[in-house]
């Protein structure tokens, strides 16, 4: 014990200088340089460029990749499973020692257990491998891309920043070579539209580069890269001409005086003409608006709502809207409230009304909510019924389709089977 003390004291006291170390807080925090320091921003800016070309210049070329490429095939590990040729862990690791050193950090024992399956012989695929590589450097060329047009150098980018990346973005994209260039800008807004509808819940302005890149949004824009693109992936993709000119022709169509605007009255023939007078008040009243009418940004974020209403944020978008006491969930009343305009909808085209209580009771079983008098943004999405539970509260037409449901199918079914005699 004596030594133990002797020694502890030693080592204590030799640390003494490097104890002083921490009474001193290094600084964190540098302060981004104010607008009228002109030399500080420029220097700011000129930095960040050189940053970003050492980063852009750190990447592998399609010379180095063909090289890549080269080498695996060179060092493949046989035998060979159907056409897919693979690689062990030795003949990897000398890969990695020919490939150089941009390479090296995809010449890692935690890559190769990362794509290591079920091979029997504990290789893996130089394909999968390959494409992991492959998607790796676009991310990074991706994310350099998106850094330039970063503004203000924190990781994150604006409205009008993102703007400006997809207005230069779109001579790149074949798919895009039929645009007129007066339609241009309606089609940045579209585009930059759907980011910041789900990327940005908040609505704060601005949208992570992180974000941007984890999403899918990203890879739909640069999908109109491909050529020969099928009309049908044309017409799901949010990104591409057709999609984009539908919904601007929409807009057009229910534009009825021409100024530029819509009305309440001519939002409502949006769709199946079918919404209830009630929703679409709550729409004008909770939307920005101006002077009582809707412009083309506001009409983007109803139509990203109405037609994604499975995702978290289309339901956000709703719910906000069914919430007309802010309180944040829904009650009988709030059910009630909007139920009652379809009721009126059904009495207008010669229907019997459907009973509330059935319809609520419906509704809460669908749901499950956590509190059994209440209904909570989070019980929605959490039960995958949020699109079910609010056409049932906003559209005749999606109720109608609700309460039939069954004798749909059963007629989908006859029709099949009568395709299937023929």
């Amino acid at each position: 014990m004596d030594l133990f003390t002797k020694y502890y004291s030693e080592w204590k006291g030799g640390r003494k200088n490097t104890n002083e170390l921490y009474k001193t807080i290094p600084r964190f925090y540098y302060r981004l340089p104010a607008e009228d320091e002109v030399l500080l921003q420029k220097l700011r800016e000129e930095s960040r460029a050189v940053f970003l070309q050492r980063k852009s210049r750190e990447l592998l070329d399609n010379e180095e990749l063909q090289n890549l490429w080269f080498l695996l095939d060179k060092h493949q590990t046989p035998p060979m499973i159907g056409e897919e040729a693979m690689i062990n862990y030795e003949n990897f690791l000398k890969v990695g020692e020919k490939a150089g050193p941009k390479c090296k950090q995809f010449f890692t024992a935690k890559v190769f257990a990362k794509l290591l399956h079920t091979d029997s012989y504990g290789r893996i695929s130089i394909m999968q491998f390959f494409n992991y590589v492959m998607r790796k450097v676009w991310l990074h060329q991706t994310r350099i891309g998106l850094s330039l047009y970063d503004v203000a150098g924190q990781g994150y980018l604006r409205e009008s920043d993102l703007e400006n990346y997809i207005l230069e973005l779109i001579p790149t994209l074949p798919q895009l070579d039929g645009l007129e260039k007066s339609f241009y800008s309606f089609y940045v807004c579209t585009a930059v539209r759907k980011f910041f509808f789900f990327l940005d819940p908040l609505r704060t302005g601005k949208i992570k580069i992180q974000d941007i890149l984890a999403c899918s949004f990203l890879d739909d824009l640069l999908e109109l890269r491909d050529e020969e693109l099928s009309k049908e992936s044309q017409e799901t993709n949010w990104f591409s001409a057709p999609s984009a000119l539908r919904v601007y022709g929409q807009y057009l169509n229910l534009d009825k005086d021409h100024n530029g605007m819509l009305s309440k009255e001519e939002l409502s023939r949006y769709g199946t003409a079918t919404m209830t007078n009630v929703f679409l008040d709550r729409v004008f009243q909770e939307c920005l608006t101006y002077d009582g009418e809707m412009d083309y940004k506001t009409y983007l974020d109803f139509v990203l709502a109405l037609e994604n209403r499975k995702e978290p944020a289309a339901l956000q978008y709703i719910f906000k809207l069914l919430d007309i006491e802010n309180k944040g969930y829904l009650n009988v009343f709030s059910l009630n409230y909007f139920f009652r305009a379809i009721q009126e909808l059904m009495k207008i085209h010669g229907q019997d009304p459907v009973s509330f209580q059935d319809v609520k009771d419906e509704i809460f079983d669908m749901v499950k909510p956590k509190d059994p008098l209440k209904i909570s943004l989070q019980d929605l999405i959490n039960s995958n019924q949020g699109d079910t539970v609010t056409t049932i509260l906003i559209d005749l037409n999606g109720f109608w389709t609700y309460e039939n449901r069954e004798a749909l199918v059963a007629n989908d079914n006859e029709n099949s089977a009568d395709l299937d005699d023929t």
